[in-house]
């Protein structure tokens, strides 16, 4: 097959050829191939080492061309698996599939806490450079900044309505936000050290809080007054989260364990022990999860199931443990992150729990198989947090990259 090159490229080619042969020193056959080719005197300076550049950039584009197609085969396997017309339509299955549908820059430190809003297509993150951001979720459109914090914000959370929005941080105050006029409307003092977590209960008449300084308290929205003090942990109390009804709290610690309280009389119900390492997040899960969480743990029905309320906890020991609350067990451990783990939400169909950890990737567990699903590579550096849409398919994730994305799930 004879190649097709102009003219120029021809000759080109041969001053290439030349000087490959005259600087290898293949003096005879250089002389018989100048001959032959008919090229009359000395070659010039730029047709120097032409030919070994030519043909090392062309391994390196073969190279690229490779990556590239095995890139695509992979997006459209993602689309094909993902696509709403195949067997994943029902909303139960969807996952949060790579690549993201918005990364979001604007935070000028790392990204702390990322959640949803409970109605509007809003979501909201905190930074340790003491902003609050707002923004739209399905357009990845940035709206407000929130200031008022003068360190570290560790945590947000909405009522269940959305009109309030609660923040805590290293300065040690909590504060309540109007979302509708985005005022800052009351700031609590009361903890001795940094406030890591924040969370409204049910009913949006109390806040609760958790800090360094080892506590748990609990504070009257309509007049900011603290009513009541939890204590028993051992260091740093790193989260509190409200079980569905109110009446009981679930907290993790530096000091490896997670303890579940009841809110009526401030007793320690459980303390879950299990994690060898600081316990970092914890998770309520859904109604909708007793099932395949029953499934993964092998209940068989002589002994009747798991009666729960369960439990998800992430650890810096790389795992993540889901318990039966009423017995105080731990029913599954989920293996398979490379570093801390620092958020866990559960799907709101309750088959799976998505994972944020430092080994930068996002991770879908099936808990019926007590397995990893799927793994995004989400951020450049660690991920810090995570949420689910209760009714949209999004997910969002917050990593010390300084940006926010949003995933969308099919």
């Amino acid at each position: 097959m004879k190649m097709v090159l102009s003219q120029r490229q021809r000759e080109e080619l041969n001053k290439a050829i030349a000087d490959y042969l005259s600087s290898n020193g293949y003096m005879d056959a250089l002389e018989a191939f100048k001959k032959e080719a008919d090229m009359p005197g000395e070659v010039e300076r730029k047709f120097g080492g032409l030919l070994e550049k030519k043909w090392t950039s062309v391994i390196r584009l073969q190279k690229k061309v490779m990556e590239l197609e095995s890139k695509l085969n992979e997006a459209e396997k993602e689309y094909i698996d993902g696509a709403p017309t195949r067997p994943n339509r029902n909303p139960l299955e969807w996952i949060p599939r790579p690549p993201e549908r918005h990364s979001l820059s604007g935070h000028r430190a790392p990204v702390t806490r990322v959640i949803f809003h409970p109605v509007f297509n809003l979501m909201v993150s905190s930074s340790e450079d003491a902003t609050i951001k707002v923004w739209d979720f399905e357009a990845g459109e940035y709206e407000r900044t929130m200031k008022g914090h003068t360190d570290s914000i560790q945590d947000i959370a909405f009522d269940a309505q959305g009109k309030l929005l609660a923040s805590c941080s290293a300065d040690m105050s909590i504060k309540l936000w109007d979302f509708q006029t985005y005022e800052c409307i009351r700031t609590m003092l009361g903890h001795d050290h940094n406030v890591s977590s924040v969370a409204f209960l049910p009913a949006g008449d109390f806040v609760v809080s958790s800090s360094r300084d080892k506590t748990i308290k609990m504070w009257e929205v309509a007049n900011g007054y603290c009513v009541k003090t939890f204590t028993g942990h051992r260091d740093w109390v790193r989260m509190v989260r409200s079980s569905a009804d109110g009446s009981l709290l679930a907290t993790c610690s530096n000091d490896q364990t997670v303890r579940v309280w009841a809110v009526s009389s401030k007793e320690c119900r459980q303390e879950l022990r299990g994690h060898d390492h600081v316990v970092e997040c914890v998770a309520w899960a859904p109604e909708s999860a007793s099932h395949p969480i029953n499934e993964g743990a092998g209940a068989d029905n002589r002994k009747g199931a798991h009666m729960g309320p369960f439990l998800a906890s992430g650890s810096r020991d790389k795992n993540i443990r889901i318990w039966d609350v009423g017995a105080g067990v731990c029913l599954i451990t989920l293996i398979g992150h490379d570093n801390w783990v620092r958020g866990c939400v559960f799907h709101p169909g309750g088959k799976f729990l998505v994972s944020a950890s430092d080994d930068k990737t996002l991770r879908v567990w099936d808990l019926r198989n007590k397995r990893c699903q799927k793994t995004l590579e989400a951020h450049k550096h660690f991920c810090t947090s995570v949420d689910f849409h209760k009714s949209h398919p999004f997910v969002i994730s917050g990593s010390v990259d300084q940006s926010v994305k949003v995933w969308e799930c099919r």
